[in-house]
């Protein structure tokens, strides 16, 4: 259950309505999800969050199907199930296969587990590897 109530488009300020708007044009929806409508409680840090995600997510030198992989990696190593959910959805609609689903998890848990064992051993980075 969410800790505040999502707002609907009644509900929401003019400001948060404009952020929904520019939501569902760029994103050529009419939905509006969960994340937006909680968010829609602070209207400048919805704005904000918004914005910085067009960029970040917008076009550049990453596949945008590369970026929502690297969102769910992120998100599972962060344990955000709401961000695993909505960018699996966004990644498989970006034309992520079964396959590749499978094997990026693969590589989740194999980095999680070789993370994990590095930081417990405190091994110290190797002269060649530091940037």
């Amino acid at each position: 259950m969410a800790t505040v109530p999502l707002l609907s488009d009644e509900e929401a300020s003019a400001e948060a309505l404009a952020v929904f708007d520019d939501i569902r044009a760029t994103r050529g929806t009419d939905y509006v999800n969960n994340f937006w409508r909680a968010l829609a409680h602070d209207p400048a840090l919805l704005r904000a969050t918004w914005e910085r995600l067009k960029v970040v997510m917008g076009p550049g030198t990453l596949d945008p199907l590369i970026k929502e992989m690297i969102y769910i990696a992120a998100s599972t190593a962060n344990g955000c199930e709401y961000c695993v959910h909505s960018h699996t959805a966004a990644a498989r609609a970006k034309g992520m296969t079964q396959a590749q689903h499978g094997e990026l998890l693969s590589v989740i848990g194999m980095a999680m587990q070789t993370n994990g064992i590095v930081t417990g051993l405190q091994v110290p980075v190797d002269d060649a590897f530091k940037a």
